[in-house]
C-alpha cells in the first residue's frame, strides 16, 4: 500500500515534509476540491459572473493569507526575488486564470458532477505531457492512458446528455489541459520554497489575469449586486475559506513536496463527491453517460496512477 512506503522527507526552508503532512493535505484535496464544483455552480447560477466571481474568491484569499503571514511571520517572509514572481505568475495563470476559470465559465451550462468528471481527465493530459518530454510510459500506463480518454470522449460529445453546450464543454476540455501544463512544469519554474507564499503569489497572479479576463469579456455590465441571491455570496464565502485558503495551500504544498503521480490521485476521488453532491443538493440528474463515462474515467486514471506509482 502506498501509505506504508518510506516518508518523502524535502527540504522547504525552515521545514520538512513527512508522509503523515502530505497525506493530510492530499485528504484536504480529496473532499474539499470535490465539493467547490457544487459551489462554483451555486456561485453562477446566482447571477456572479464568472471569472470576476473567482477572481474575488483568489484575491479575497490572497489578502486574507497575506495578513495572516505577515502577523506571523513579519513582511519580510512575502519577499521573492524576480525569478520565483515569474514562475508563480506563470503557473498562477495557467492553474487558475485558465484552469479554473475555464470551470466556471462551463459550468453556466455544464452540471458540476459532469465537470468534474471531465477536469478527471488531468492526469492523463499529465502523461501525454511527460511522453512529449521524452518519457516512456509502461504499456499499462497507455492502456490507462486509452481507457480514461475513450471516456472523456464520451462524456464530451453526448455531454453527459445534460443541458452542457458543446463550447461550454470544448472550453472545459481546453482548461484542464492549462491545468495539467501548470501542474507539470510548476517544480521547474523555481517558485518561493514557502509553499504558503507561493500559494498566495499565485492567487494574486491568477487573480488579477481573472479580472482582466472578465474585462474583456464584459462581466462588469453584467454584474448586478442587487440581483445575486444570498446562496451565492455563501458559495463564494465558502471557495475563498476552504476550496482557496485550505485545499489551493494543500495543493501547492503537495506540488513542492510530492511525486506527480500521488498528487494526481486527487482527480478520481474528486469526481465521486462532486457527482455525489450535485446529485444530492442541486438535483443534478446521473445519466448513464455520465455514470458509464465517469466510471471509464476512474478506471483509466487509477491505471495510470497505479503503474506509475508502481515504476517509481
Amino acid at each position: 500500500m502506498a501509505a506504508s512506503a518510506p516518508a518523502r522527507v524535502v527540504d522547504t526552508g525552515s521545514r520538512t515534509a513527512s508522509g503523515a503532512m502530505i497525506w493530510t493535505a492530499l485528504a484536504v484535496v480529496y473532499v474539499v476540491w470535490g465539493s467547490t464544483y457544487l459551489a462554483i455552480r451555486v456561485v453562477v447560477e446566482a447571477e456572479i459572473p464568472p471569472m470576476l466571481g473567482m477572481a474575488t474568491r483568489f484575491l479575497t484569499a490572497a489578502a486574507l493569507m497575506a495578513a495572516g503571514l505577515a502577523v506571523k511571520s513579519g513582511w519580510q517572509r512575502l519577499r521573492i526575488t524576480r525569478r520565483e514572481a515569474i514562475g508563480a505568475a506563470t503557473v498562477g495563470i495557467l492553474l487558475l486564470a485558465f484552469g479554473n476559470g475555464a470551470v466556471a465559465i462551463a459550468e453556466q451550462t455544464v452540471p458540476s458532477g459532469l465537470a468534474a468528471l471531465l477536469v478527471a481527465a488531468i492526469p492523463l493530459w499529465l502523461m501525454l505531457l511527460r511522453v512529449g518530454g521524452g518519457e516512456r510510459p509502461l504499456s499499462m500506463t497507455w492502456v490507462g492512458v486509452l481507457i480514461g480518454f475513450g471516456g472523456a470522449a464520451l462524456l464530451a460529445l453526448s455531454g453527459g446528455n445534460t443541458s452542457a453546450k458543446p463550447l461550454s464543454v470544448a472550453i472545459l476540455v481546453v482548461g484542464t489541459i492549462c491545468w495539467a501544463t501548470g501542474s507539470r512544469y510548476a517544480p521547474r519554474l523555481g517558485l518561493p520554497c514557502d509553499p504558503l507564499v507561493t500559494a498566495l503569489y499565485e492567487m494574486v497572479f491568477g487573480g488579477t489575469a481573472m479580472v482582466l479576463l472578465g474585462v474583456l469579456r464584459g462581466e462588469p455590465g453584467r454584474l448586478h449586486l442587487d440581483r445575486i441571491h444570498g446562496s451565492g455570496w455563501i458559495a463564494l464565502a465558502y471557495l475563498v475559506v476552504f476550496g482557496s485558503l485550505l485545499a489551493y495551500t494543500a495543493y501547492s504544498y503537495l506540488l513542492a513536496n510530492a511525486p506527480i503521480s500521488l498528487v494526481g490521485t486527487y482527480a478520481y476521488v474528486n469526481p465521486a463527491v462532486a457527482v455525489f453532491l450535485g446529485w444530492l443538493i442541486l438535483s443534478e440528474s446521473l445519466t448513464w453517460q455520465i455514470l458509464l463515462g465517469g466510471a471509464v474515467i476512474i478506471v483509466g486514471v487509477a491505471l495510470v496512477v497505479t503503474s506509475e506509482r508502481r515504476r517509481s
